[in-house]
């Protein structure tokens, strides 16, 4: 590779790394040019799939901020999972691929500058996507306002209903006071 090739190399790793919301390592040794296509199919258009040299990636990485996460990964033929949307369809479709082509290992990665372990991006894959989740907290959310307005419409029936038994309640015990009234007056006098 001609020391321009290199160079544009690693600028477009560079690029990648610090436009990315994740990227995960794995290992590809073993499968053929269609299981890559597979995969690459599989992952979706929020994720690229590149086939990467480990010395390019590793200058990338120090340039892009993350080498102390991904240092130690490189090793070995690696491949990278560059995701620009959701990581979690992401790593279920690598999740997925690994277990029909166990010749594809998760090495690890970084999502969000963060270091992630094989079983932490194993774990990622177990989720929800970011959908079903943001669906959820809305349908949460919109209980807990409904339950709101149900208590803030409780009060003033409660407090009517309430207003209502003290005034029968009086009324009752209006009919005995008059009889009383007249007693406690000639006490009096």
């Amino acid at each position: 590779m001609a020391r321009a090739d290199k160079a544009a190399a690693v600028a477009e790793l560079k690029d990648a790394f610090e436009s990315s919301s994740g990227a995960m390592l794995t290992e590809y040794r073993g499968l053929t040019v269609a299981q890559l296509s597979e995969l690459r199919r599989t992952l979706g258009d929020n994720a690229r799939f590149a086939v990467v040299k480990n010395t390019l990636t590793k200058i990338a990485a120090r340039e892009a901020g993350v080498a102390d996460e991904l240092e130690q990964l490189l090793q070995g033929p690696s491949a990278i999972a560059f995701v620009s949307g959701d990581v979690v369809e992401a790593a279920k479709g690598l999740r997925d691929f690994a277990k029909a082509n166990p010749d594809l290992v998760i090495k690890g990665g970084v999502v969000d500058g963060k270091s992630m372990t094989p079983e932490e991006i194993t774990k990622l894959a177990s989720l929800e996507s970011r959908e079903v989740l943001l669906a959820k907290l809305a349908g949460a959310m919109k209980a807990s306002m409904g339950n709101a307005a149900a208590v803030f419409n409780a009060l003033p029936v409660k407090a009517a209903q309430l207003a209502e038994a003290l005034r029968v309640k009086r009324e009752g015990e209006g009919g005995e006071a008059p009889a009383e009234a007249p007693a406690e007056a000639s006490d009096e006098g």
